[in-house]
């Protein structure tokens, strides 16, 4: 399983730890991913995601994963992110027009 943000696309970076004697070594810095589930107000779900830390503030301060997901751009999101936005839209617009 790749170490990425489901949401975001966050993952590892590369850098140097470096030590009192100023030697460099090489490390790989992992995100904190955290596996959670999310309720989708408007699919009626719950989404088992697995997401970083960070992702999961935005989340919550956006006011949830549909809000989250609306309010960003397609191109700052995952594939699997941007196949929920749609069905999130979808169900929406339908809900929208039976009303």
């Amino acid at each position: 399983m790749a170490r990425r943000c489901a949401l975001t696309g966050t993952g590892s970076q590369f850098g140097h730890k470096v030590s009192h004697s100023n030697r460099k070594t090489n490390v790989r810095f992992l995100p904190n991913l955290q596996h959670v589930s999310l309720i989708s107000d408007a699919l009626g779900t719950q989404v088992s995601l697995r997401l970083t830390a960070a992702t999961l503030r935005s989340v919550e301060h956006n006011g949830g994963l549909d809000a989250f997901l609306l309010s960003h751009a397609d191109r700052n999101l995952t594939a699997e992110a941007v196949r929920l936005k749609r069905q999130i839209k979808r169900k929406l617009a339908k809900v929208k027009k039976a009303a």
